[in-house]
C-alpha cells in the first residue's frame, strides 16, 4: 500500500471508529508499528487526528476547519479521479458554479480546455481558470475569506440571485446518511446554498474521507442532488444506503 493510501485508510479507520489501538491498525494495515506511529505522528501534526496512549483517537470537531494546504495533502490522488470523472458530466457551452476546496481547484485543471461559463466561488478556481482560452469566467462578489478565499456575505448571495446556471458543482466538508452535506464555515455554507438553489442540478464531488462527517454548516439533504461522485475507498455501507435511497452513487475506478 502506497504511503498516501495508507494515510487514507487510517484516517477512514478513525473516522468510523472513533478510538483506534495503534496496535490494531498495525494488524490491519500489515505494517510495523514504528510506520504506524510515524503516520498517526503526521496525521496528528495536521491536526487530523488526536495521538493518546497507544490510541488514535477522532481529532476535529464540526466547528473547526483544517488549512487548504492540509486539505490538498490528503486524498490527493482520490481528488484528481473524481475531477477527471466530473469533468465527464459537464458539456460544452453549459453555465456552471464550480465550488472551492481543493477538489473544486482539482476539477478546474479538468476544464481548462473546455468552452464553458464558469462562475467561480473562490479565487482558488478563479486562478485556475482564468487564462482558459474557451472559458468565460465570471466572479461573484462579496468578501474574501483570508487563507480559504472563497467569497461570502449579502453582495455574494446577492449575486447568485440573479442568474441560472445548468449544473453546480459541490464540494463538502462532510457528507452523512442524516444530516447531509455540510460545510466547516456557516458563511460558505449559505453561499452553497444559494449557488445549489441556483442551478438546474447539483453534483457532488467528494472523496471518501469526507463520508460520515458531521460538520458545522448544513448545505442540503442527500436527497437534494442529482449525483454523487467519490472514490472506490467507500465504505460498503454507504454504497448500500445510497443505493436504497435512491441516489445516484458513481464511484470512480
Amino acid at each position: 500500500m502506497k504511503p498516501d493510501d495508507r494515510l487514507q485508510e487510517i484516517l477512514n479507520i478513525v473516522n468510523d471508529e472513533a478510538r483506534v489501538l495503534i496496535s490494531d491498525l498495525t494488524k490491519v494495515l500489515k505494517v510495523s508499528e514504528m510506520t504506524i506511529r510515524r503516520d498517526i505522528e503526521h496525521l496528528s501534526r495536521l491536526g487530523l487526528l488526536r495521538r493518546e496512549k497507544g490510541f488514535a483517537i477522532k481529532g476535529v470537531s464540526g466547528s473547526f476547519e483544517p488549512a487548504f494546504a492540509i486539505r490538498s495533502e490528503i486524498a490527493s490522488k482520490a481528488k484528481n479521479e473524481i475531477a477527471k470523472y466530473v469533468a465527464t458530466l459537464i458539456n460544452d457551452r453549459e453555465t456552471i458554479v464550480l465550488d472551492g476546496g481543493s477538489t473544486g481547484v482539482a476539477i478546474a485543471k479538468q476544464l481548462i480546455e473546455r468552452e464553458l461559463t464558469v462562475c467561480a466561488l473562490s479565487f482558488r478556481v478563479a486562478d485556475v481558470l482564468r487564462a482558459a482560452p474557451k472559458i468565460q469566467l465570471m466572479v461573484i462578489g462579496g468578501f474574501v475569506r483570508k487563507g480559504e478565499e472563497s467569497l461570502i456575505g449579502p453582495a455574494a448571495l446577492e449575486t447568485l440571485r440573479n442568474y441560472h446556471f445548468d449544473q453546480m458543482i459541490m464540494t463538502a466538508s462532510g457528507l452523512e446518511p442524516i444530516y447531509g452535506l455540510t460545510e466547516w464555515n456557516s458563511d460558505d455554507a449559505m453561499i452553497k446554498r444559494a449557488a445549489h438553489h441556483a442551478s438546474t442540478r447539483t453534483i457532488v464531488a467528494a472523496d471518501s474521507s469526507k463520508f460520515g462527517v458531521k460538520a458545522f454548516g448544513k448545505v442540503c439533504a442527500l436527497k437534494e442532488i442529482a449525483i454523487l461522485v467519490t472514490d472506490s475507498a467507500i465504505d460498503k455501507s454507504y454504497r448500500e444506503h445510497f443505493r436504497k435511497a435512491g441516489i445516484d452513487l458513481r464511484v470512480t475506478k
